[in-house]
């Protein structure tokens, strides 16, 4: 049979306060949280539980009494030594004691920071890549100006909850099975501060604080993209009672541009160029972010090339330099031809002979080097 008394370390004739301060002192000295990845000490802390359990209950405790165990299979017993037990070393103190060392946990502050804030803007290319600066109406909290966030009317002050005595709590003496238990609640007259305004300020009731639209002028800084945030200290939510402010979140919003697409700092366009201008060459003008500039076709070029204008992208966000412009090329096939102008199409075809006959990639082998494929084979060996 287990000896309970001798887990405990108390006579056979204790009484429940010896009991009782015996289950303390051992509790708190194999706590799982004073002993974290101590075995032994997690299971001395259940037999003290146990033990606890057995002799606290004047039943179970006289089934001990006369050679019974009331936790053994078939005992009578109630919960297991597992199942017994607080969640928590806090939680010992605050049956015994009614929170750490029997004091009270304090009034909670009156005067709270306030919230952030998040508003969206939107802006487009030229604006996020050269940066510009927004007045933005905001509808948030501010401090009171009558009574300057205090929540007292003008002459007034606020006064000590005479309901809890300023501790922000009402407490309440219990008895259970382990003797007086003390709980607490918050104090429902002053919402757990301690403190009441008998006289509240006209303005904002009480809470230091009211809500008005005002007008910020927000900076946004050259190189922003689309979902970045701009961080605005203490422009926020004022805080109950008048507290500091909390931030205000910018966040942009890049609206889509008609002609360019976004990639970082870089940016990229495309242009469709007529055939007879692939073939011979020529310049194309083009609105970019800086104003317009000719782009440079060379002879020959090929649907898909690339022109790329060094610095003519998005500046970098805190940084120094640009992004580049890469201007896509598309070459345009005419679909309709009159008469004059299929004969010179077939007359340029016939000048050129055997140069535009078709190349099957692969398949046809039309120069001595050989297709691409043979190019790619030849220098692999």
């Amino acid at each position: 049979m287990t000896d309970y008394y001798g887990i405990l370390g108390v006579a056979r004739d204790a009484t429940p306060e010896e009991i009782k301060r015996a289950y303390r002192k051992l509790a708190v000295q194999y706590h799982p949280d004073k002993n974290p990845g101590n075995n032994e000490a997690a299971e001395k802390f259940k037999e003290i539980g146990a033990a606890y359990e057995v002799l606290s209950d004047p039943q179970k405790r006289q089934m001990v009494d006369l050679g019974g165990d009331p936790l053994a299979p078939g005992g009578g017993a109630g919960p297991t030594p597992q199942g017994f037990g607080f969640g928590g070393l806090g939680d010992i103190m605050d049956a015994f004691f009614g929170g750490a060392a029997g004091g009270s946990r304090g009034p909670q502050p009156r005067v709270r920071p306030g919230k952030d804030a998040l508003i969206r803007i939107e802006l487009g290319l030229a604006d996020a890549a050269f940066g510009t600066t927004r007045d933005i109406p905001i509808d948030s909290a501010v401090r009171c100006d009558t009574c300057g966030g205090a929540g007292a009317a003008p002459g007034t002050s606020t006064a000590t909850c005479s309901t809890c005595g300023g501790r922000g709590e009402i407490q309440t003496v219990q008895r259970t099975f382990i003797g007086q238990v003390m709980t607490a609640r918050p104090c429902h007259v002053c919402s757990a501060t301690g403190i009441v305004i008998p006289q509240p300020c006209a303005t904002c009731g009480g809470d230091g604080r009211v809500r008005a639209r005002r007008t910020l002028s927000v900076k946004v800084p050259a190189g922003v993209s689309d979902g970045m945030r701009i961080r605005l200290a203490g422009e926020g939510e004022v805080g109950p009672g008048g507290g500091p402010a909390g931030d205000l979140y910018v966040e942009v919003r890049e609206r889509e541009h008609p002609v360019f697409s976004r990639e970082d700092s870089d940016l990229h366009c495309e242009i469709d160029i007529p055939m007879t201008t692939a073939i011979l060459g020529g310049t194309i003008p083009l609105k970019t972010l800086d104003g317009e500039e000719d782009i440079e076709i060379k002879p020959g070029t090929q649907s898909g090339s690339v022109v790329t204008l060094r610095g003519r992208g998005v500046p970098r966000l805190r940084s120094d330099g640009r992004g580049n412009l890469h201007v896509h090329i598309s070459v345009t096939t005419p679909t309709k031809l009159d008469g004059d102008q299929e004969e010179l199409v077939r007359q340029f075809a016939q000048a050129r002979g055997a140069k535009d006959r078709a190349i099957v990639i692969g398949q046809d082998e039309p120069s001595a080097g050989g297709g691409l494929f043979s190019r790619l084979r030849g220098r692999a060996r």
